[in-house]
């Protein structure tokens, strides 16, 4: 969990400052307005000899940034065993609850088996006492 973060953390340093890097660095077609009319014409939008600290501290940062992505990746697929939140404990309780038993005080329970009064006949012999007149 704390490697996450710190992952994290780094992957969102990285992207900020490929941002800043990116806007600081001047275009190939800056040259273009002056370069129409003094007949440099051919080398504005031509490939570039040397390339600037900027381009390679950006070519850095995009690497180690595509490094963070995958590790957050890789990190984020193997989620752990145990929950982490409230909500992901009670997905996991009710997930779980089906196969426990339920509780004793849910289930029905069979009237208990009382033996018959002695003067009352027995439920399956017939009557064989006359009724009284």
């Amino acid at each position: 969990m704390v490697l996450r973060g710190v992952i994290l953390g780094v992957h969102v340093l990285l992207a900020l400052m490929i941002i800043a890097l990116v806007l600081l660095q001047r275009g190939k077609g800056a040259e273009a307005g002056a370069g129409f009319g003094s007949g440099a014409s051919g080398t504005v939008f031509g490939a570039r000899g040397t390339s600037t600290l900027f381009s390679k501290l950006t070519a850095v940062f995009a690497a180690l940034f595509f490094v963070t992505s995958l590790s957050l990746a890789y990190i984020g697929s193997h989620a752990t065993v145990e929950p982490t939140s409230v909500l992901e404990r009670a997905a996991q309780a009710a997930a779980a609850a089906p196969s426990k038993a339920p509780p004793p005080a849910l289930t029905p329970t069979p009237p208990p088996a009382t033996a018959p009064a002695p003067d009352a006949p027995a439920p399956d012999a017939p009557n064989s006492t006359p009724p009284p007149k």
